[in-house]
């Protein structure tokens, strides 16, 4: 009854304007008009009906990020519709739409920013289904990550974590320091092989130019989504929105007043900074790679599940017992503390209660707790998913979402997890040291009790085929 409850609450603030009265016009103008199709669209199913209304396929459109607007309007208490607005007008004039994708020319003509992303496989990567050498993104892609690449496609309500949203900018696995945007050759594993453990699954029929397309579409996505966001953010601490200033203005484009065109090429330029901002992080990536040492000579540090069981049936089993001896003092003890979360027995049975960083900026980030369902209506009516818990790795069934070598479980443990609660672990002398990472690793190790990577992960659904 209460989910009932929610989701009639939430059709009712779709409908109303924030004085409670019905108004003549959704919530955020044409751009309302959009979002509350693609919200039921994609959380009832009407997405079958409506595409039944019509002989010819509707364009596809980009969701603005109606979320990121009013979180700031619930939290200052200024009002989001145009700045929202505004921002969306930006990124659609540099980056196009879904069909016909390209970039700003601030990228285009600086030979560095343009070798980020091929407009070429752009072409390749978007576009509706079914058209010749086109539409990679919708058919392998978009019913999890959605159209707009914000995690909300027509499947993402049914997982635990949900897809990601690119527009954050964040990604989970990856090479590069924390902090750090994520290689190609970071994505394009991920496209190609999947994450263990989700839905996200290796996907053979891709080819390398169909991968290295999806590579250049995914940092598109999150180029543009980001860019989105900057412009918000940046209007919120340093524009007055109450006295009517604005991000831009489109009618001052070509204004025959000079100083309203002074001020449209401003802000323009100051937009244009923010997208070769975001570009330069992107190039940075390979730079900022972590360089992985190998284990000490004398140390016995298997490279899967497999070799752990050979490692513990021959010479070798004295020194790798001791190690993982040592690995489970580090797992309870003070410093690396990792059973808090994952649990005495590395179970994922610890604290079980935090949430990712996508959740906690609209909820805690603005004093409303990931619980309070009444009071995030006002979100979930404008996109946001309902949110869950972040659940720890359970050890014993050896999925291993950012890859399961001994090298992977290194970064992770070093770097944590971006964007999630996972944390990256604080080396003390004399107490924990880089090289008790290792002996960390081989407890870890000890605790898979399957060789096979179940299909009923708690919090997580059988993988299906299809995605990748």
């Amino acid at each position: 009854m209460s989910h009932l409850l929610t989701q009639h609450a939430i059709r009712q603030e779709q409908r109303r304007d924030d004085s409670g009265r019905k108004p003549a016009r959704p919530i955020s103008g044409k751009l309302s008009r959009r979002f509350v199709i693609w919200s039921l669209a994609s959380c009832t199913g009407l997405s079958v009906m409506l595409s039944g209304c019509s002989q010819e396929p509707k364009p596809l459109e980009f969701e603005p990020n109606l979320v990121h607007a009013m979180k700031y309007q619930i939290k200052e208490g200024i009002p989001m519709e145009q700045p929202g607005e505004d921002a969306y007008w930006i990124v659609t004039e540099m980056f196009g739409t879904p069909d016909e994708p390209k970039l700003p020319a601030i990228v285009t003509e600086d030979e560095d920013l343009a070798a980020l992303v091929s407009v070429e496989r752009l072409k390749r990567a978007s576009g509706p289904l079914n058209t010749e050498g086109r539409g990679l993104y919708q058919t392998h892609c978009v019913t999890c990550h959605g159209t707009t690449g914000n995690g909300r496609g027509e499947l993402s309500a049914t997982m635990n974590p949900y897809p990601r949203d690119y527009r954050k900018g964040v990604f989970k696995f990856k090479s590069t320091e924390r902090g750090e945007k994520p290689t190609r050759d970071d994505l394009a594993g991920l496209i190609k092989n999947g994450i263990n453990g989700s839905r996200m699954v290796a996907n053979p029929n891709l080819t390398d130019e169909d991968v290295e397309s999806l590579v250049d579409y995914t940092i598109y996505l999150s180029w543009r989504g980001e860019l989105e966001r900057m412009l918000i953010d940046d209007a919120v601490y340093e524009l007055d929105l109450e006295s009517g200033d604005r991000i831009i203005n489109p009618a001052d484009q070509n204004a025959a007043d000079a100083e309203a065109k002074e001020t449209f090429d401003e802000s323009w330029e100051l937009a244009e900074d923010f997208a070769t901002e975001i570009g330069e992080a992107w190039m940075d990536a390979p730079d900022a790679v972590v360089e992985l040492p190998d284990p000490p000579a004398d140390f016995v540090v298997p490279d899967s599940h497999e070799e752990y069981l050979v490692a513990m049936s021959d010479e070798r089993a004295e020194v790798l017992n001791a190690s993982v001896a040592r690995g489970g003092e580090l797992f309870k003890g003070k410093i690396a503390a990792c059973n808090k979360c994952h649990g005495d027995f590395g179970r994922g049975d610890g604290q079980n209660t935090d949430y990712d960083d996508w959740t906690k900026e609209w909820t805690v980030g603005i004093g409303i707790q990931p619980d309070n369902r009444s009071e995030l209506i006002k979100l979930l009516a404008r996109g946001a998913l309902p949110p869950v818990n972040a659940n720890p790795r359970n050890f014993s069934l050896g999925a291993f979402h950012g890859g399961a070598r001994a090298k992977d479980l290194y970064l992770r443990i070093t770097q944590g997890i971006e964007g999630s609660p996972m944390p990256a672990v604080t080396f003390v002398e004399g107490e924990f040291e880089e090289d008790d990472v290792w002996h960390l690793i081989n407890f870890i190790r000890s605790l898979q009790q399957v060789t096979e990577t179940p299909a009923d992960t708690p919090g997580e659904k059988p993988a299906e085929p299809q995605q990748t």
